[in-house]
């Protein structure tokens, strides 16, 4: 199949073109549009945070909604999200130090900024998986596991995450890496990931999968953070479930179990909103943030001179059979 094509245009002409896979599935999981190369293996990367927090529920843990969402969540180090991390510690004893993820300033500009103003620098609470790893270790007191290994493919934690991930993608596990904070990763194809999206936010009210999806979409700002794409169309668009990955990896589901899920294939971050903005209006969505999403600004000497944009007529919904 022919892959998507996100077009860098600078000064009228095109100077670069991003490649990558989509795939969009209807409620009954039938697909209305694929892309590219769907069926292959990727590394969902932070988009597997949701299947990463629906285990840590299953083996006992006890987590406040928000504090489920900031699991769930690529934060961007804000003071909202390290208060909670930091909350998330003291409960269950733990120090900073504690956290295997590694040291790092905030995403936001602001906040590292702050850091370095106030004469501080790196540090694993900073980092925008910290929620995560706090989780995991409040999750590892409950079940009374090891703390020092947490990370380990081979610990109780880990194994019932990739038995989480085969079970909502209906797909075995056939590689594992290793995420940027440490995490151990598991590869599913971008169809077994619209699965997974899909099956939290049809699950039934109360259970386990569905908790993991309200959590998000009730606290959309720990799940990534302020002016952040995730963030702000969570807030736009009501039902809507969405995480994004690095290296050019998104998925979301609507609240009847539609899904969206995308790989740009260098890994390019700013190619893949015009993707699933488009994919998204496929399925009927229409908010006003879509429009200030579907494309970015590229600049030179600080003014703008073009955009990033979706190539027109590269996403087409399936006729019919």
């Amino acid at each position: 199949m022919n892959p998507i094509l996100v077009d860098i245009v600078r000064n009228g002409r095109v100077e670069s073109v991003h490649r990558g896979s989509v795939y969009v599935a209807d409620p009954a999981g039938t697909p209305v549009l694929s892309a590219g190369t769907p069926e292959e293996l990727v590394f969902p990367r932070s988009s597997n945070k949701p299947m990463q927090a629906l285990a840590m529920l299953r083996c006992g843990v006890e987590l406040a909604d928000i504090d489920l969402a900031l699991a769930t969540g690529s934060h961007s180090g804000e003071p909202a999200h390290i208060e909670r991390v930091r909350a998330m510690l003291a409960t269950g004893g733990f120090a900073e130090d504690d956290l295997q993820c590694p040291p790092q300033l905030p995403i936001d500009e602001d906040a590292a900024h702050a850091v370095l103003a106030g004469g501080g620098g790196p540090a694993r609470v900073l980092m925008n998986c910290s929620g995560k790893h706090a989780a995991m270790l409040l999750t590892c007191r409950t079940a009374g596991w090891s703390t020092a290994d947490y990370l380990d493919p081979a610990h109780p934690l880990q194994q019932e995450v990739r038995r989480v991930v085969e079970e909502l993608a209906d797909e075995p596990v056939h590689e594992t890496g290793v995420d940027g904070c440490g995490a151990p990763l598991f590869a599913i194809t971008l169809i077994g990931l619209a699965r997974c999206f899909a099956r939290l936010v049809t699950a039934d009210p109360g259970t386990p999968q569905r908790r993991v999806a309200d959590a998000m979409r009730a606290h959309p700002l720990y799940v990534a953070g302020s002016n952040r794409e995730d963030t702000l169309l969570m807030q736009a668009v009501p039902g809507l479930l969405m995480k994004g990955g690095a290296e050019g990896v998104h998925a979301a589901a609507l609240a009847d179990g539609s899904a969206v899920t995308l790989k740009i294939d260098d890994g390019v971050t700013r190619a893949r909103m015009p993707v699933m903005v488009a994919a998204l209006r496929l399925l009927g969505v229409d908010a006003p943030e879509l429009d200030r999403q579907a494309t970015s600004v590229v600049l030179g000497g600080g003014r703008p001179v073009g955009e990033v944009r979706l190539r027109a007529g590269v996403l087409r919904r399936r006729h019919s059979q």
